[in-house]
């Protein structure tokens, strides 16, 4: 009798440890069990226009975005449409309400007249993928 009273002891006290089951209760801090928030990328602009622009150059701009939604954000790639153009940018999380960089280079040698490249971003965001474009007017070389 006394190892059933034992063991209904037991199992008494683990029930009562586990809580609220149902995966709708707080967690410490605060937040819903499930909710597990999203991340929301938005970028300053989506297109980055160089003029005009002597061929052999390198030539660069930064994209700057911000997290706005809940959950950290992070990017995992950037191609873009030629091995001319090369993107940066850290694979650190950015956290909600902070701001991050994507910054790309175009090598403009044995290119001439107009450009546009395109670099698509991957991320974890609500909106997973966002092209990006950049344009140059390359001038030939005059040598």
């Amino acid at each position: 009798m006394r190892i059933v009273v034992s063991v209904f002891t037991v199992f008494m006290l683990m029930a009562a440890g586990c809580g609220n089951s149902s995966g709708t209760g707080t967690n410490n801090s605060g937040l819903q069990k499930n909710d597990t928030g999203k991340a929301v990328i938005v970028f300053k602009e989506y297109e980055h226009a160089f003029g005009k622009v002597a061929e052999g150059e390198k030539i660069g701009c930064v994209f700057n975005f911000e997290n706005k939604g809940t959950a950290g954000l992070v990017i995992m790639s950037a191609i873009t449409t030629c091995g001319c153009t090369v993107s940066k940018y850290s694979r650190k999380p950015v956290a909600p309400g902070k701001e991050g960089k994507l910054e790309v280079v175009f090598d403009t040698s044995g290119r001439n007249g107009m450009q546009t490249k395109t670099i698509t971003v991957k991320s974890n965001a609500t909106v997973p993928v966002i092209i990006l474009k950049i344009t140059a007017d390359v001038a030939a070389d005059q040598r």
